[in-house]
């Protein structure tokens, strides 16, 4: 479908240039012709309610404190908003990795945009491990683990000597050591470029709500969770199943291990970043993307 819209579009393009262009003024035309050029996409993932004005998503504070001077139309989730000074365009995927894979693939072959050196940044809310970090901490991200693919039993039918009930896609136990070349499970991000944003970043004050103490004050155990939140390195999964508590936190943790050799730590947790990841590694192959950045 999306492919016979564009072609919808290259004729009408076509249909007016044979007419002369009559009444179309030269920079909409310009615009037309000529991909607009991308330093960095943020991808945010979800809004409440209204982009302003109303309980903020993660897309909200983006429209409301930077300035955009074209809002372009998108048959996804939301429109997208890019400044043409800062090379800036921030796009909405909607929940879901199908629909962050999907809305990542049409803003890169969306040829509006040349996206071939941008940088993108996925700025989205997370869980957050209180082995490691506090509420409202930022984690910068080396490895993405998939924690869907896989095959799961109920834990009441499980073997006794099994720890947890998931375990992965060609394997016949929780963390067998015969462990599967990974084949969407996990993806490493460029190292050097999360060392770079780290080191940036990390001395950074970030701000903190007092009104979230009461939520530090229940992990009497965990150190970290009380403290002050910071710029942090960490390890993310991602799962479309809203998991809790301790023993699937330690799955959690355990599944990252796994898949990393032991070189990953799990921060944070959420839902669509494997799905945008992998739409941008895919573009990379037809040079649309550079998922180096």
């Amino acid at each position: 479908m999306q492919a016979s819209l564009r072609f919808t579009g290259l004729g009408l393009l076509f249909l007016l240039a044979s007419c002369g262009g009559a009444g179309v003024p030269e920079r909409e035309k310009q615009q037309d012709t000529e991909p607009r050029a991308v330093k960095v996409v943020v991808v945010t993932l979800f809004e409440i309610g209204e982009d302003t004005g109303d309980r903020a998503g993660e897309f909200q504070l983006w429209k409301e404190r930077r300035t955009f001077d074209e809002v372009l139309p998108f048959h996804g989730y939301k429109d997208l908003h890019y400044n043409s000074e800062d090379g800036l365009l921030v796009m909405v995927t909607g929940i879901g990795t199908a629909r962050s894979a999907a809305a990542t693939m049409a803003v890169g072959m969306d040829p509006r945009f040349d996206l071939s050196k941008a940088y993108w940044l996925t700025a989205g809310i997370a869980g957050i491990d209180p082995e490691d970090a506090t509420v409202g901490s930022a984690a910068w991200a080396e490895y993405l683990v998939d924690g869907d693919l896989g095959h799961h039993i109920d834990a009441r039918e499980i073997p006794e000597d099994w720890p947890f009930g998931y375990f992965p896609r060609y394997t016949t136990r929780p963390f067998d050591p015969k462990k599967p070349e990974p084949s969407g499970e996990m993806f490493r991000l460029n190292p050097g470029l999360t060392e770079w944003a780290y080191q940036l970043t990390k001395d950074i004050e970030l701000p903190d709500d007092p009104s979230v103490q009461h939520e530090r004050d229940l992990y009497t155990e965990h150190p970290n969770a009380q403290g002050r939140p910071k710029v942090i390195k960490g390890d993310h999964i991602a799962a479309l199943t809203f998991w809790h508590g301790a023993l699937l936190n330690d799955w959690a943790n355990r599944l990252v291990e796994y898949w990393t050799d032991g070189k990953g730590n799990m921060v944070t947790s959420g839902m669509e970043d494997t799905g945008s990841y992998l739409s941008v590694s895919w573009l990379d192959k037809i040079e649309r993307a550079d998922k180096d950045r």
